[in-house]
């Protein structure tokens, strides 16, 4: 009898750790799947339970949090939604988060291992912590000038400090207010679903993930790829340049808006924006020599983040001396976000070097305790110093005697590139009007460098000879940053 007690107890047992190893199994290893289960409501309740870190501009936040009495407690709000809807993106309980929302929603929501008091404490207790903040590296009076500079209009603006890589205006329009989408209700089904089908696209951030030929603004990658490999010598000498020339290997004819540009010096040819001059100057630097120019620059990199992720912008590495040409005026397959116009730009004033474009400038604790700060680092070197100060005196030129003149700020020494850029079928579409810049006080670093593209802006020859779209534009929020 006793045996078969025996027998029972130890199976009993067995049966007890085997429960237990079970219960490990699931309590250590399984946990994860359990908590991503769509069927499991817990975290998204704690999720909500408390209220999200914010988002600060100057040292002001622009969002914050209200308590909306419902199971998913705490909403996500927004000052001056729209001004910097492209910075922040959103935080739906419906919908999720996009950009800065994103890409810090660890810190925001309090999940980041580094807001914890000891180490692998929310690993261990499985919580959260309050939520952390996020400072950026905005300009708010810079944001401000781009935005109303936009008016509106489909665009973007995108604006770097060239020494750090610092991102100081990053616009987009038409905008959206993100407050409309922060909760579960009806409303923000209908929101949502007005702005997805809205034909401006208003959610688009068109400063980080749009891509736009980029028309005459490319002509300084060009210029910077025919001085670095020696196939200008010397920028005041006359180039060997038909007017109009005739694509390589076709009977199409290139020609030009501007007077003058028959065996045009680079200066000049830069002054007026020949396009049979930088043409042929694609040509004759070779396939090779272009794409490893352009990709000094940042084009081609698909993994640029700010941390927000940025499309990959385009300069194709295979194609025919045609298509070169095209390419080295900034059309045929050539392609580029807002922000990589602002990297050449700033490449050109900070001596040659891209500076890795960033958003986040530190990150604290709900107390205010910094936990990281972002430190300026180098992507690539586009040119040499020398090449760089030869294209900073080439877009001086063309702000004070040539296309650019709407940029021009009184005491203030601006450069900049003046661009319209053809599309649509057989490139009948309204041209976009572009406009690159950088600007320093005398004696100064260069303390900005901004892009500018307005989409259908009617540029015809009077926007190009002036910049008359996109200058402005660039004017107003170089002014901000200077604070003229």
């Amino acid at each position: 009898m006793i045996r078969y007690i025996r027998r029972a107890a130890a199976f009993c047992l067995l049966l007890l750790v085997a429960l237990l190893l079970n219960a490990g199994r699931i309590q250590v290893f399984k946990a994860d799947d359990y908590d991503k289960n769509q069927a499991n409501r817990r975290p998204t309740i704690a999720r909500y339970s408390q209220q999200r870190g914010d988002i600060l501009i100057g040292g002001k936040p622009v969002t914050g949090s209200k308590d909306s009495g419902q199971q998913l407690r705490y909403e996500r709000t927004y000052r001056q939604g729209p001004l910097y809807a492209p910075v922040t993106g959103y935080a739906s309980q419906t919908y999720g988060t996009s950009l800065l929302e994103n890409a810090e929603d660890d810190v925001l929501s309090g999940t980041d291992s580094r807001l914890a008091p000891l180490p692998f404490w929310n690993e261990i207790t499985r919580g959260q912590q309050p939520g952390g903040n996020v400072h950026t590296t905005i300009n708010s009076a810079a944001q401000q000038a781009a935005f109303d500079g936009l008016g509106g209009k489909r665009g973007a603006v995108a604006a770097i400090e060239p020494g750090t890589g610092k991102v100081l205006a990053l616009a987009s329009t038409p905008s959206y207010d993100p407050n409309g989408l922060s909760g579960t209700g009806s409303a923000a089904v209908r929101d949502w679903t007005r702005l997805n089908k809205a034909d401006a696209q208003p959610m688009l951030n068109r400063a980080l993930k749009q891509l736009y030929p980029p028309g005459s603004t490319f002509k300084v990658v060009t210029a910077a790829a025919a001085l670095e490999h020696g196939t200008v010598d010397d920028p005041d000498a006359k180039t060997d340049t038909p007017s109009p020339y005739t694509l390589p290997g076709t009977a199409t004819k290139l020609t030009n808006e501007a007077e003058g540009c028959e065996n045009a010096t680079l200066t000049r040819a830069f002054e007026v924006s020949c396009n049979t001059v930088f043409a042929h100057l694609g040509v004759d630097v070779g396939l090779d020599g272009m794409v490893e120019t352009a990709r000094g620059f940042g084009f081609n990199d698909g993994g640029l983040r700010i941390p927000s992720a940025v499309v990959r912008s385009n300069f194709d590495s295979e194609m025919n001396d045609s298509q070169v040409a095209l390419s080295a005026i900034g059309q045929y397959d050539t392609a580029a976000t807002p922000l990589q116009m602002a990297m050449v730009s700033a490449a050109v004033a900070s001596g040659g070097e891209v500076k890795k474009p960033y958003l986040v400038d530190k990150i604290t604790t709900n107390d205010g305790d910094t936990i990281s700060t972002t430190s300026p680092g180098t992507l690539h070197r586009a040119m040499s110093p020398g090449t760089a100060d030869t294209l900073q005196k080439l877009m001086v030129d063309v702000v004070t005697k040539g296309t650019g003149t709407n940029a021009a700020i009184d005491g203030v020494t601006v450069g900049g590139k003046t661009g319209t850029a053809q599309h649509g079928v057989d490139n009948k579409g309204t041209p976009y009007a572009w406009f690159i810049s950088w600007a320093k006080a005398e004696g100064d670093e260069p303390a900005v460098a901004v892009a500018v593209v307005v989409e259908d802006a009617a540029a015809n020859r009077a926007d190009i000879s002036g910049g008359g779209s996109a200058a402005p534009i660039a004017k107003s929020v170089m002014e901000a940053v200077l604070k003229r």
